[in-house]
């Protein structure tokens, strides 16, 4: 029989608070990984949730972070030059990237200025085949930082979108019709962002309250209604909450930190 392991959740009074315990766990991460492997690889997401995060991991330069040693890629990007202002990398760069002494060759960004935008995620794909350190069955990042929508997505997979469903390639192209204004994404797909040697996530508003009460009572295999459900590390993943994200967990779920 096998036993579903419940993820480990905790809960702070704000965004800042859960900012701040999450930034503590990176450094002790960066550090750890630099030590036994000689480097750290992290994923950073977009959005405005992580950006408290990274205004945290940027002070006194990123002081307590090995980043000349470090490499940093990106969950997904939006289809647009680097300098556009919905760009996941801009955001990154201005709030983080640009003010610690990180190598700019150790940033890896996704091109989502590249056309055709299988291109780009084809390339992408190569680059993440080479992020492995200790051979093919290695982990392919140490640490991946996610969020969740409303709707139950992370990173650019959607309810409905067959990138949910993705099993063989690590990043792919995103369309949607109908739903406008939508800007044609890529994204790492659930095998690759699973493929980590830890996993967190940090979510913060009431309005993501209901939606994380249902992926936190997903089955075993998830549920494709909700992606964020699908990324299945082989380690639980860590959740960070406010406590208006944690309003609808249970009281034995939602222990404070």
């Amino acid at each position: 029989m096998v036993h579903r392991v419940s993820p480990p959740v905790r809960v702070f009074a704000d965004l800042d608070g859960a900012s701040a315990a999450l930034a503590r766990h990176v450094a002790d991460r960066a550090r750890a990984a630099v030590r036994d492997r000689g480097r750290f690889s992290i994923v950073l997401s977009g959005g405005r949730t992580p950006l408290p995060l990274f205004r945290r991991l940027a002070r006194g330069g990123g002081s307590g972070i090995p980043w000349r040693a470090t490499d940093v890629f990106f969950a997904d990007e939006r289809c647009v030059p680097p300098d556009h202002p919905d760009s996941n990398f801009r955001q990154a760069w201005e709030a983080l990237l640009s003010r610690v002494p990180i190598d700019r060759r150790r940033v890896h960004r996704l091109r989502g200025e590249l056309r055709p935008i299988s291109v780009a995620a084809a390339r992408y794909a190569r680059l993440v085949g080479r992020a492995r350190v200790g051979g093919p069955s290695a982990p392919r990042f140490d640490l991946v930082m996610l969020g969740i929508g409303p709707d139950g997505h992370t990173a650019s997979l959607f309810p409905g979108s067959p990138a949910v469903e993705e099993r063989r390639r690590s990043v792919v192209a995103v369309r949607r019709s109908g739903l406008a204004p939508f800007v044609a994404r890529l994204t790492l797909t659930p095998p690759a962002l699973a493929s980590a040697r830890d996993v967190c996530f940090l979510v913060a508003g009431d309005d993501k309250s209901s939606v994380l009460a249902a992926i936190l009572s997903a089955g075993p295999d998830g549920d494709p209604a909700l992606p964020a459900s699908r990324i299945r590390p082989p380690h639980p993943p860590t959740w960070y909450l406010d406590r208006a994200a944690a309003a609808e967990l249970s009281p034995r779920r939602s222990a404070s930190a």
